[in-house]
């Protein structure tokens, strides 16, 4: 029974520490949840504030859009008299064209200083140069313009591409690389939290198999001194059983000899006292016996018999009590000793196992905190590429998207002022032709 309720007692103590060890467990998942909950609220939070952005965005690019066909409208409008020379005819395309290009410059300034960017203040500093000296070697400025502005777009639509790529790059990788470290920091507390409990119960078992082992040496030194005690008892009882017995034998072979001396005397004076009427001659006065002090010596002998019986009956009687006491008392002990013994055995193997168990278990928690730091390490070099930078990547994407989209209008600009300027150029040639023919 005992043995039943101390296993009872192991298994409720065990499933107690489990129990406190789940609860630690989901104590840190739900903090962890609450957390990713904050996260998420807080990107909601800014992918609106994005959304607002980009929105504010696009409604500049409109009202870029609309300045730009306003001044397209304002610099093709009025029909070329066909009474003009040739010659007025290309001043006024030059000064036309001059001054989209100059449209175009201050296009690409404006997105510049609006977005802080060096490269299109770059940019617009190359056009200035080739709207003021690009027609010096007989190139067309017009597409020397056009070519700068083509390049930038292509490098920009490049870099928003790589910009997508890598933003792409980064949602996997942190994703999968959170799932991973969230994984890892579970397996590790789930780990740490059965180490502690095999620990604890590996403790407890030693403390027990201590105090027993502590009982048992008791229990040993206890028999010991038992043992002792009975064989000296015993070898006491034996040597008063020897003189006892001894002593009773003596008096008893006294009390015959005696009993038979006075007892037997005393008939064969009756028988001589009874025969005197034989008339047998006087005899020679002789030794007679001394029957009282004889009655006296027997009834002491009688005395000393009776004592003699009643102490041995009596030590006997207490040998066999102590005999049976010390038995019974071995007998209990013998059972402790097993029944502690097999405690001791079983807590042992127990114990042991247990630390086997701790022993591999931490081993493989090492094995899982040394990935866990080489995730965390990862992890880090990843938020500082995908994360530490001045500008999140819907800013970076939100500004190059209004950088390309002012430049495409630039461009828009500036071709369709070339068409403009090529129509023009036609016209004019016809009217110089014309003039010739009616001066001819």
């Amino acid at each position: 029974d005992k043995s039943e309720e101390e296993s009872t007692k192991a298994a409720a103590e065990e499933a107690k520490a489990t129990a406190e060890g789940d609860l630690a467990v989901t104590k840190k998942t739900l903090a962890s949840a609450e957390e990713e909950l904050e996260t998420a609220r807080s990107t909601c939070m800014q992918v609106a504030s994005d959304h607002e952005s980009t929105v504010n965005s696009r409604n500049e690019e409109l009202t870029a859009i609309a300045k730009a066909k306003t001044i397209l409208e304002e610099t093709s409008s009025g029909a070329v008299s066909q009474s003009y020379s040739f010659v007025q005819v290309a001043t006024r395309i030059q000064s036309c064209a001059d001054l989209a290009k100059s449209e175009v410059v201050t296009m690409v300034q404006q997105l510049a200083r609006k977005h802080h960017s060096a490269a299109l203040a770059q940019l617009a500093s190359k056009i200035s140069a080739v709207v003021k000296y690009g027609s010096l070697g007989g190139e067309d400025p017009f597409a020397k313009v056009k070519g700068l502005l083509d390049d930038m777009i292509a490098k920009l639509e490049k870099e928003a591409n790589e910009e997508a790529d890598e933003k792409a790059y980064c949602d996997e990788q942190m994703s999968k690389t959170e799932v991973k470290k969230a994984e890892l920091e579970d397996d590790v507390a789930k780990m740490t939290s059965k180490i502690d409990t095999a620990t604890a119960k590996s403790v407890e078992l030693k403390e027990q198999v201590m105090a027993l082992e502590s009982e048992l040496a008791s229990l040993a030194k206890e028999q010991a001194e038992m043992d002792k005690i009975r064989s000296e008892t015993h070898a006491a009882f034996e040597t008063a059983k020897a003189d006892l017995t001894l002593g009773l034998t003596g008096v008893h072979n006294a009390l015959s000899v005696l009993r038979e001396y006075y007892q037997g005397g005393d008939a064969a004076a009756m028988l001589q006292q009874d025969g005197s009427f034989m008339q047998q001659p006087a005899m020679p006065e002789k030794h007679s016996k001394a029957a009282g002090a004889g009655d006296s010596i027997l009834g002491i002998l009688e005395v000393v018999e009776s004592d003699f019986a009643t102490n041995l009956a009596k030590e006997e009687s207490e040998e066999e009590d102590a005999q049976t006491s010390y038995d019974k008392m071995t007998q209990e002990n013998k059972i402790a000793k097993t029944t502690k013994e097999q405690d001791v055995k079983y807590k042992v193997q127990e114990s042991k196992s247990l630390d086997t168990f701790i022993a591999e278990t931490s081993g493989d928690r090492d094995t899982t905190n040394t990935e866990l730091a080489a995730v965390d390490e990862y992890y880090s070099k990843i938020k500082d590429r995908c994360i530490a930078k001045p500008e999140t990547y819907e800013d970076r994407k939100a500004k190059r998207e209004a950088e390309i989209n002012g430049l495409k209008q630039a461009l828009s600009v500036l071709e369709d002022e070339t068409a403009l300027v090529q129509r023009k150029s036609r016209v004019g040639r016809r009217s110089f032709r014309g003039a010739a023919l009616f001066a001819q």
